[in-house]
This record gives C-alpha cells, structure tokens and sequence, in this order.
C-alpha cells in the first residue's frame, strides 16, 4: 500500500506526505476475501480501519433474522476512531468482495494528535457524522415500524364500517328498487285517513322503541316464534320472514291484533309487508349511518393522534385526549389480544403545556410495548392525578415483567429485547428524550405480573 492508495480516500486527500506515511508505518495492511469476517458481534474494538479497496456489509443478527445497517465501500473510515467511547461491536461485518485496508490500533491516537491535529479533528468530525447517521436510520426504521403497526391496526379498523356501509347500501339499493310494486299495492287499497294515521303512529312509534331495549338470545327467540305463529294462523304469505324485522322493531302480537283490528284481515298482508319495509329501511338507515360515524370518528382520532391540522408548537395539552386517541389508533392490536383497558383519571385534570405530537409517542411506545409483554386477556391501567404544580400519569400493564438486570438500561439508547422487525430499541429512549424535553421524569417499577411506567410533567412546561 502507497501514499497515493491513501489519497483515494476523502478524508486523507490533503493530508501532507509525512502524516500518510506515518499512518503507513504504524499500520497493518490486512485483506479480506470475499465472506471473511472484520469483526463479530462482542468483539472489542481497538482498531481503525481504513478501507482502501473493496466492502464491508455490516449487520445485526436476532434469533436468526439479518439487519443490514450499512455497507462500508472504498474510502470508508471505520472502526474506532480518536476520543469515541466504542469498545465491543454491536454487530458484525463481512467482506462482500475481496478488501484491502490500513488497520490503525488505537493506541496510537495519542501520537496520531500530536504529529496531526488537523487529521483528529477530521476523524473526531467523522465520528460525530456516523453517529448522527446511525442515529437517524435507527428512528427513521422505528417510526416506519411504529407506522406499519398503526397503518395495519387502522385499515382493519376502517374496514369493519366501510364494509357495513357497502353490504347494508346494497341491500337498500335492493329493497327500494321493489318499492314501486308495493307501493302500487298499497294504493289501490281503500284506506281511510284514520287507518293511515294507525299505521303512521305504529311506525314512528316502533322506529322510535327500536333502540331502546335489548333482548336476551332466549327472549327473542320465544318473541320469534309467537309472531312466526301468528304471522301463519293470519295466513301473511312469508310471515316468518317478517318475524326478525318486528322483533327488533319492539312489536309484539298484541300490536298485530291492535293492527288487525283496524285495517281488517283483507288489507293486512300488504300493510305488513310495507311495514316490514319501513322497518327494515329504517334499520339499514341507521346501520349506514353508525357506520359512518364510526368512520368519522377514526378519521378525528387521526387527527387528534398526528396533530396533522395544527402547528408543532408548544400548547396547553389534554393528557386524557392524546391518550385515548393512541388506544384508538392501538384499537386493533387491544381488541387482538382480549386486553382489557381501564382509564382512571380525575374529573379535573388540568392540561400541561406541552408538543402534544410528541406526547402522543410517548403513550404509542408504553401502550404497544405493554401490549407485547401481556398475554391474552391482559389488563392495562392508565390514570392520571393532579399533583400540586404537576399532573402524574400511570401506565400499568399485568404482563411479564421487565427483569431486574435489564431494568436499569430500558432507556439507553438502541438498548432491545424485542427480534428484528419488532422494534429498534429506539421507543423507550425516545420516551426519555420527550419526557425530559418537557422538563418532565419518568421512572419505571416491574416485577412478574405488574410493570408500572410513572410519569409527571409540570403544567407550565
């Protein structure tokens, strides 16, 4: 290896002659084929590596699944670099094709700062960059992770409605597309205004009743089958089709013979069958429009959870709103798993002035991870109290604990217990971060069967 092999690489083009020979003396000019290995994961990192020719595909391995996190080419610095505090690898590297690079043992950084202190502040440079990088893929991957649970969660959401919308239009769209035949039916019946005005007041009454109490499965049943029977001894041509519709409108035989009484046996037929139309319209109407505003709904959790319609500046923030918010957007995952949430907060809980986007990571990273630690049918608690010039938030969840010798690192960063794919390490450190930022603590309690996440942010920030 020459000078001028260390002038392709960027960092070391303007470096004078007798500092690239001085990297050349004290170096090692090593060479990878192609699969060999520069470091494994655990391996401490006492090297500089300066690569010349060829690259490097780092990666991280967990329960057999890769995660390519760079791949270092031709003019790449890596390794330990001057005052880094790196010392054992967090994954591994391999060579992809055959490599050449200077290897710098990092006790000659002392050295290194004395002949070069142009070439240190370079490297000391470098190594803030690649942190930074690192740092930035990391939570970019997390927020895309965190996205993809969400999006997932809200699509399932959004397609129960959606789907209640279509089925019960397009049984409408069938049902009024007979209603000319029925109507013609009923008018050429001779019906006197006071007949008119029964079957008016018997509808309304019964679309207004429909709503308001709920049957047990053996009630309906044994109101079914009296109207079924009725319904034949009146000889109504497909009676017992008409029996589900009048149940859950609320009428009983008492109000058959009431309607019998009025409009007598000829016209009854055709009064029910118009009667059982209404009633089923009516029905698919308000099915439609439930549906709807449970979509609407979704859409405003949305837009509370993002704050997608205001500015990201600091304002007074209704914990309880953000919080419920994220257990909507969570909604799929809960209900997945049978959790069972309880909400206990103060009636006066006072807001705190805070990015109320932030915060909402916050309950996204607390609430998803008690989800993944509980099995099915787990309990999650969240309160929260006023307290003095604070308000204090729990998060509480029954599941399987966080151990104790992993419990003082939960916040370090990129610190996970979770497998590739689930989470980068990422979401309890940015908890930490966001809870800080807002001036706030946090601190964490566990044992087998009960993790608490106790927070507290001050009200004026």
């Amino acid at each position: 290896m020459t000078i001028e092999d260390l002038r392709t690489v960027p960092t070391l083009s303007e470096m004078p002659d007798e500092v690239l020979q001085w990297l050349l003396n004290k170096g090692k000019v090593r060479r990878l084929e192609t699969g060999e290995h520069l470091f494994d994961k655990g391996d401490p990192i006492d090297h500089m590596n300066i690569i010349v020719d060829g690259k490097v595909e780092v990666y991280f391995e967990q329960n057999g699944q890769k995660q390519v996190v760079a791949e270092q080419v031709s003019g790449t610095i890596t390794g330990v670099l001057p005052y880094s505090r790196l010392k054992t690898a967090a994954g591994s590297g391999h060579a992809l094709r055959p490599t050449t690079f200077l290897s710098l043992h990092k006790e000659h950084f002392p050295e290194l700062e004395r002949i070069s202190p142009e070439l240190t502040q370079e490297l000391v440079s470098l190594m803030t960059t690649r942190v930074r990088e690192f740092t930035s893929q990391q939570q970019q991957s997390d927020k895309l992770i965190a996205l993809g649970k969400l999006s997932a969660g809200l699509a399932h959401e959004l397609n129960n409605p959606a789907a209640a919308i279509v089925r019960s239009s397009a049984e409408l769209k069938k049902r009024l597309r007979n209603e000319p035949e029925k109507f013609k039916r009923i008018t050429s019946m001779r019906t006197t205004p006071e007949q008119v005005d029964f079957v008016t007041a018997l509808l309304t009454a019964k679309i207004a009743e429909a709503s308001r109490k709920k049957l047990s499965l053996s009630e309906r049943s044994a109101r079914e089958d009296d109207l079924t029977d009725w319904l034949e001894d009146h000889h109504v041509p497909d009676g017992y089709l008409y029996a589900e519709t009048f149940v859950d409108a609320g009428l009983l035989v008492d109000d058959l013979e009431r309607l019998l009484a009025c409009i007598g046996q000829e016209a009854l037929p055709n009064v029910l069958e118009w009667l059982e139309n209404s009633l089923n319209t009516e029905r698919l109407i308000q099915e439609i429009e439930a549906a709807a505003v449970r979509i609407s709904t979704l859409v405003q959790s949305v837009k509370s959870y993002s704050h997608m319609d205001k500015a990201p500046v600091r304002e007074m923030t209704d914990l309880r709103e953000g919080i419920e918010s994220t257990l909507t957007m969570l909604g799929h995952k809960l209900k997945e798993k049978h959790v069972r949430v309880t909400l206990d907060f103060a009636d006066d809980l006072v807001k705190v002035s805070a990015y109320g986007g932030q915060l909402n990571q916050v309950w996204t990273n607390l609430i998803d991870n008690a989800i993944d630690a509980m099995n099915d049918g787990g309990e999650l608690t969240l309160t929260g109290r006023n307290d003095r010039e604070f308000v204090a938030v729990q998060v509480i969840d029954n599941g399987s604990g966080i151990p104790a010798e992993v419990l003082p690192k939960i916040f370090d960063p990129f610190f996970t217990t979770k497998d590739i794919g689930k989470g980068t390490g990422l979401g309890l450190d940015i908890v930490h971060k966001i809870v800080k930022a807002h001036n706030g603590d946090i601190k964490a309690n566990s044992k087998p069967g009960h993790t608490e996440f106790n927070l507290c942010f001050p009200v004026n920030g």
